[in-house]
């Protein structure tokens, strides 16, 4: 069935895969529509929120992991409706919403208007871009067109050049984006619908996590990428998913799985890896957590990170993880772009 570009068109009707191939594409174009923004001059910045949803949140978890050790100033995400009570003057917010329409950006947003907070917008229109105009705020307008989780290179990779545009970001993050672009794009080549499953990875994870409940396991800066092929997981293939993040899932998560065995038989656990940058204690952590899962789950499966630097490292684990999700979507003869029910949530919401 994936290797049938008939069937795959007839399914993926709007084509998810294509957008998804996009993502090295949307990297090199965030970079110019940054550089074409007009951002004005930002002083005095002691700490960042980054407010936003879905796979906008997700691009603000990523951001936080990749500078936590890089940035000597903290940057906080929030999915509320509202502001941290000490965001003040002094506080960039990075308000970002694909469609520049979600309510609770919106509502941050005001929240931050109101707190004299320093803000620059990201979205392909909407709302946000109409309240950054009528307040002469900072708006990076990205592409519309996309289903949001389909566009995280523009909101991840504008925010990641905001903040270098505006002086707060001052170490070498292009050698990283080109790295990325480089890494991103080699993958693309081997992954794309086009190339059979002999010769795809993602085709063949994706037949190996069939018919069962996805486990995914991320450490370090590779946390936030577990929680991302989570929600790809609900999203595109319409699975219930879990993801956990090592070592505190070896506190309580490792208990569950040794005592229920026809449980947890039904879930294939994603373990990632990345040799180069575990530390012993990490490694034999999560040898410990193959060794048992191998006893008591239906799957298990091990994935090494590839690319030289940190980010091009986490784009290639999320990037695998969403070529995964579209795959299995198909195998599961789903269409992955529809979320029905997060549409009728929003219908009922903007009914009050």
């Amino acid at each position: 069935m994936i290797n049938d570009m008939k069937l795959i068109s007839e399914i993926d009707k709007s084509d998810m895969l294509g957008a998804v191939a996009r993502f090295p594409d949307q990297i090199k174009e965030a970079k110019d529509i940054v550089e074409s923004s007009s951002f004005g001059s930002f002083f005095k910045i002691n700490n960042i929120i980054i407010s936003g949803m879905g796979a906008s949140s997700i691009s603000g978890d990523i951001v936080q992991n990749l500078l936590r050790d890089r940035l000597n100033i903290p940057i906080f995400i929030t999915r509320q409706y509202d502001l941290p009570k000490w965001a003040n003057k002094d506080t960039l917010v990075l308000s970002q919403s694909y469609s520049g329409n979600t309510e609770e950006t919106l509502s941050t947003f005001k929240h931050a208007c109101q707190k004299r907070c320093k803000i620059i917008g990201i979205s392909s229109g909407g709302k946000l871009q109409e309240f950054c105009q009528k307040r002469d705020i900072p708006h990076v307008k990205i592409p519309a067109g996309y289903a949001p989780r389909a566009a995280t290179g523009y909101v991840l990779f504008s925010s990641l050049y905001a903040l270098k545009k505006i002086g707060i970001l001052t170490n070498d993050i292009d050698s990283e984006i080109q790295d990325t672009i480089a890494v991103t794009e080699e993958f693309r080549n081997h992954n794309k619908k086009e190339i059979p499953e002999t010769d795809n990875l993602s085709k063949q994870m994706a037949k190996k996590m069939l018919n069962s409940i996805p486990q995914i396991y991320g450490f370090d800066f590779y946390s936030p990428i577990a929680k991302r092929w989570c929600t790809q997981l609900n999203e595109n293939s319409k699975l219930i998913c879990r993801y956990d993040e090592v070592s505190e899932c070896n506190h309580n998560d490792i208990i569950g799985w040794s005592m229920d065995p026809e449980i947890s038989k039904k879930f294939t656990c994603v373990l990632f890896r990345d040799h180069e940058n575990e530390s012993i204690y990490m490694a034999k952590r999560l040898d410990f957590m193959k060794n048992l899962f191998e006893d008591v789950a239906g799957n298990v499966i091990q994935i090494q990170a590839q690319g030289k630097k940190r980010l091009a490292k986490m784009m290639y684990m999320m990037y695998l993880g969403d070529f995964i999700s579209c795959y299995l979507a198909l195998l599961r003869k789903i269409d992955p772009t529809p979320v029905d029910a997060i549409t009728e949530l929003k219908n009922d919401l903007a009914k009050l």
